[in-house]
């Protein structure tokens, strides 16, 4: 298997943090290697572990292996130019959130924030097992609706697909200037003390 670029030759926390916040990015190379179901399976592990709202535990993922029946169907779910990489990934996925409380019925105001709690645990655990992951909003969210089948309650969030690392040159040209770890704002920028105070 490919081994990613470091995340450290690039990025350098400004305060101590855990190693594996630094050295999760979305790189887009991937082989087109298969997963084995153990290692699915342990990517969908870590995300239902997330935090959420009254333990609603409000998320759901779809997801097609690229040597499984629903592949076809997912990969045309993407926008050309992600379809352009993603066409090498293992694994497509599909996060979605139920918009309102099981217990009541009533709206969730947070269903977005927990589904994305969700799948951050899943990209931290992916990059612990030295794979790549990438969130996409880049689909056609109507279209997976109806070919996912997802009911009304649910909302379709976002795509992302996960595979082993594979040759950047490999990339469309347009994409291969930007398979590096990406720099982050400081927290003086995303940070106040009190009421709003940042540039709009």
């Amino acid at each position: 298997m490919a081994k990613l670029p470091s995340a450290e030759d690039h990025r350098t926390p400004d305060h101590e943090i855990e190693p594996i916040f630094v050295r999760r990015w979305s790189p887009r190379a991937m082989s087109g290697e298969p997963l084995t179901q153990e290692e699915i399976l342990r990517l969908f592990e870590a995300a239902r572990w997330a935090p959420s709202t009254y333990n609603e535990q409000e998320w759901r993922f779809c997801h097609a292996r690229r040597d499984g029946p629903h592949w076809a169907d997912f990969l045309a779910l993407l926008a050309e130019g992600n379809r352009s990489w993603c066409e090498h990934a293992a694994v497509l996925g599909c996060v979605l959130s139920h918009k309102v409380f099981s217990k009541n019925g009533k709206p969730n105001p947070v269903h977005v924030f927990d589904s994305g709690l969700a799948y951050m645990s899943l990209a931290l655990q992916g990059s612990a097992m030295g794979l790549v992951v990438h969130g996409m909003q880049g689909f056609d969210a109507a279209k997976a609706r109806t070919t996912l089948g997802v009911p009304d309650a649910f909302e379709v969030n976002a795509m992302f697909a996960v595979g082993r690392p594979g040759d950047p040159d490999q990339l469309p040209e347009s994409y291969r200037d930007l398979e590096k770890p990406s720099s982050r704002k400081p927290v003086e920028e995303i940070l106040t003390e009190g009421p709003f105070d940042f540039e709009t």
